[in-house]
């Protein structure tokens, strides 16, 4: 299996994360990966895999998710019903090991990738409980007393929106990278990926309207890449042109198709109270 990554055909990874894959696959530590929602945290497991020749694993975190379900769980509750329906399974208690997301990747046949995707939803407790396990890539299960070690260190991937600060313990053991938001170069290679052969007055026209939307002072939801792939799309299917973007009216200030882009109400009426100003100021 190759060691190294170096981005996909579907996949623009910047130098410097392509860096940051590689460094962590060097010092078998898990790769942390922050930056905001829509920056592509989570499609970087998959990329990774798909670029090494590796089977993806992938533990989605909850806020009511527990450390200890990456590892195993005890089915209690399952066991009792078996003993009292006479079942011969209650006398092997491994029967009711249910096996969590770690224990498959530890015990993969193959070198997996391990996605542990948004960690910062879970409980403050969480990243701490998992310490000793990504450290050592080992655990013990108390009811069967085995030791269930890792056959191939897992490539680890961790997202991070940064809804809350992790433990300095937990960093300390990850390579840590930040995806920065793409700048428009960077953009419209990722644009055409998705839409190849885009038209360049519309793409310059899109990409120009796009980051002024995410630049406008106050906005709460910053629309992300996922958002304006959406809106490209849309703009194709009504066949809005770049002449139409271009000559959009400034006191409207919302931009057409604008649903793909703002995502809440607030948002909305931040875009109409600046353009009822311009309206006031123009007259």
């Amino acid at each position: 299996m190759a060691a190294r990554f170096e981005g996909t055909a579907g996949y623009i990874a910047t130098e410097d994360l392509r860096v940051a894959v590689n460094a962590a696959i060097t010092l078998e530590r898990p790769l942390l990966v922050k930056g905001e929602p829509g920056t592509g945290k989570t499609i970087l497991a998959h990329e990774v895999a798909a670029a090494v020749g590796a089977p993806l694993i992938e533990w989605h975190i909850k806020s009511t998710t527990k450390a200890q379900q990456g590892l195993y769980e005890y089915d209690a509750v399952a066991r009792l019903r078996d003993s009292q329906l006479g079942d011969p399974r209650v006398h092997d208690i491994a029967n009711y090991i249910v096996r969590g997301k770690l224990w498959e990747a530890f015990t993969a046949p193959d070198r997996p990738v391990l996605l542990i995707d948004e960690i910062d939803k879970a409980d403050i407790e969480f990243p701490n409980d998992l310490l000793l396990e990504l450290d050592r890539m080992e655990f013990h299960v108390y009811e069967t007393q085995e030791r269930i070690r890792t056959l191939h260190r897992p490539i680890v991937i961790i997202t991070s929106n940064n809804e809350k600060e992790l433990p300095d313990a937990f960093l300390r053991r990850c390579f840590f990278h930040y995806i920065r938001f793409p700048d428009a170069d960077t953009m419209a290679a990722i644009i055409e990926v998705h839409f190849p052969g885009l038209k360049r007055g519309l793409l310059s026209e899109a990409l120009g309207l796009f980051y002024e939307v995410r630049d406008v002072p106050g906005i709460k939801k910053r629309p992300s890449t996922s958002e304006l792939l959406d809106w490209i799309k849309l703009l194709l299917a009504e066949d809005v042109s770049a002449e139409t973007l271009r000559a959009r009216d400034p006191k409207k200030v919302i931009p057409p198709l604008h649903g793909a882009l703002l995502k809440n109400e607030q948002d909305v009426h931040l875009f109409e109270r600046l353009a009822f100003m311009h309206r006031r100021a123009s007259r």
